[in-house]
């Protein structure tokens, strides 16, 4: 690998913002996750989710399971700031498929109101995301991160 790739991937221009968008973002995909994996928080679990991904949106198994893999591992290395940049950017273009292959259809606003079918949501969360996703990829991990700080 480059060693100027490298540099950049393990570098943090970020501080306390940084560390405060990490945790924001782990905080709020931990659920997700978890519901993912181990079905909690009346998750399907794994096997669920996968056949949901397969059956409902259509993805290929590889493509299922990798979209899971990415969700559930890189909400652990972002709460970590472990690879935050890395991480940022598989987490990035995975909420960019979700919009384009899934939430578009619905529309911006989430279903607060259930006027939409269950299950059916509309993008403005996945944006939030993105911006996030977006400013790590910048700043890197901030503060408590695995990552040295640049000038």
């Amino acid at each position: 690998m480059d060693k100027k790739i490298k540099q950049w991937i393990l570098s943090t221009h970020g501080g306390w913002g940084s560390l405060i968008l990490r945790l924001t973002l782990g905080v709020v995909l931990f659920p997700h996750a978890a519901q993912k994996l181990f079905g909690w928080f009346d998750g399907l679990g794994l096997q669920g989710e996968m056949q949901y991904m397969i059956t409902h949106v259509g993805l290929p198994q590889i493509v299922a399971g990798l979209a899971i893999a990415v969700e559930c591992l890189g909400t652990f290395f972002i709460l970590f700031g472990i690879w935050t940049k890395i991480t940022s950017i598989a987490i990035f273009f995975l909420f960019t498929g979700m919009i384009v292959v899934d939430h578009a259809s619905h529309g911006f606003f989430m279903n607060w109101f259930g006027k939409m079918p269950a299950g059916a949501e509309g993008f403005e969360y996945h944006l939030l995301v993105l911006g996030i996703c977006l400013t790590l990829i910048i700043q890197g991990g901030g503060r408590y991160s695995t990552e040295k700080q640049s000038a």
